[in-house]
């Protein structure tokens, strides 16, 4: 009989950093109180920032009562073999106004979500209801990889 041999580890910071950028789809846990929601997110990652949209909504309600949230991205190969990376930190929401520095940082993340969909916030928009642009800081990121392998043959007692 053969046996299936499972490996985890830890991903170095360039793994880390080379699949959050490598991917635009992640999943957002957003918490308040009681309740907490999984939020599907386009996303593209610059200097250890993610930058996306939300919708207006409860999502947004809550992010504007408690801006901490966890975003993860996986690449899954079978269930065994995947790569994860879930990253800890604030949301801050971006504005084109009031300060120069709120509306440099909106127009460098209008710039870095057009990058990956050039036709966000005009009228050809795929997702116009994602009215909020945001980032998030990465201020605490974990990577893990699983690879599994077959083992050799197990010698088993006969019955």
């Amino acid at each position: 009989m053969r046996g299936m041999h499972v490996t985890v580890r830890d991903l170095d910071a360039q793994e880390v950093e080379s699949l959050l950028a490598k991917h635009h789809v992640g999943s957002m846990a957003i918490a308040f109180h009681d309740r907490v929601t999984i939020e599907l997110v386009s996303y593209v990652y610059a200097d250890h920032w993610i930058y996306a949209r939300i919708e207006d909504g409860p999502d947004l309600t809550m992010l504007q009562h408690h801006h901490w949230v966890a975003f993860q991205v996986s690449e899954i190969d079978g269930i065994y073999d995947w790569r994860t990376v879930t990253a800890h930190g604030s949301v801050q929401l971006l504005f084109d106004e009031p300060t120069p520095r709120e509306a440099e940082e909106y127009r460098n993340a209008l710039e870095l979500v057009r990058s990956a969909v050039p036709d966000v916030f005009t009228p050809r928009d795929p997702m116009p209801q994602r009215v909020q642009m945001f980032r998030l800081y990465t201020d605490e990121v974990r990577g893990r990889e699983a690879q599994s392998t077959n083992s050799p043959t197990l010698d088993l007692p006969s019955a």
